[in-house]
């Protein structure tokens, strides 16, 4: 007897109009949270994506710093 596989449809995506998340609660070390997140996207974690089109609130010294970064590394070698 074989399998019955079920289609998996993926929650409707959220609109425009739908009220904005609720600001976050806890305050992560920038030092304990990027070992964590980049060994999560080494080792191709799932989970990883749900929350790529999450906000950080960062410092604006770091949001300087990586900002010159990224324009840095868009030059040729």
């Amino acid at each position: 007897m074989s399998a019955r596989l079920k289609l998996y449809t993926p929650p409707p995506a959220p609109r425009d109009d739908a009220p904005p998340s609720p600001d976050p609660d806890v305050r992560v070390r920038l030092g304990d949270l990027l070992p964590l997140v980049a060994a999560a996207q080494r080792m191709n974690y799932l989970w990883l994506t749900d929350f790529l089109d999450d906000e950080v609130a960062v410092s604006t010294d770091l949001y300087e710093v990586i900002e010159t970064f990224r324009a840095g590394s868009n030059r040729p070698a």
